[in-house]
Order: structure tokens, then C-alpha cells, then sequence
């Protein structure tokens, strides 16, 4: 428990980015299934999966581009 304490404490900024954009990914998701598909229940069952695998590549991607240092500007 302690370390996923320390995990979470760590990487509060990115977590809060990472459920942020998990919701907003939901709900555009959802609205883009049921406009192809005409199925609510379609709909929900693919805005919950596709976001998910998103909302957990997104927190990677970021602690990634957290690891490479900016680039100074050119003078």
C-alpha cells in the first residue's frame, strides 16, 4: 500500500491530467458511437473501451515526455 502511496503522490499532476482527459475521451467517444451506430448500449460499451486503453497509453506518453528535458530557445 505504501508504494502505491508514493506512486500516486509522485504522480498526482499527471494522474489528475490522465482522468481529466479519461472523462472528456468518454464522452466524445460516446457520442461519436451512438452517431454511427444508432445503439446507445453499443455506444457506451465502446466509449468505455477504447478511452480506458487511451487513459493508460496517455499516462505513459506523458511521463515520457516528462523525462526529456526542453529544448532551449534560439537566441
Amino acid at each position: 500500500m505504501v508504494h502505491i502511496q508514493k506512486f500516486v503522490n509522485r504522480n498526482q499532476r499527471t494522474l489528475k491530467k490522465t482522468v481529466s482527459y479519461y472523462f472528456m475521451h468518454i464522452s466524445i467517444a460516446m457520442l461519436v458511437a451512438y452517431f454511427v451506430t444508432g445503439n446507445i448500449w453499443m455506444a457506451l460499451t465502446l466509449s468505455l473501451l477504447e478511452p480506458t486503453i487511451q487513459a493508460v497509453a496517455f499516462f505513459f506518453h506523458e511521463k515520457v515526455w516528462d523525462k526529456k528535458p526542453p529544448k532551449e530557445a534560439a537566441v
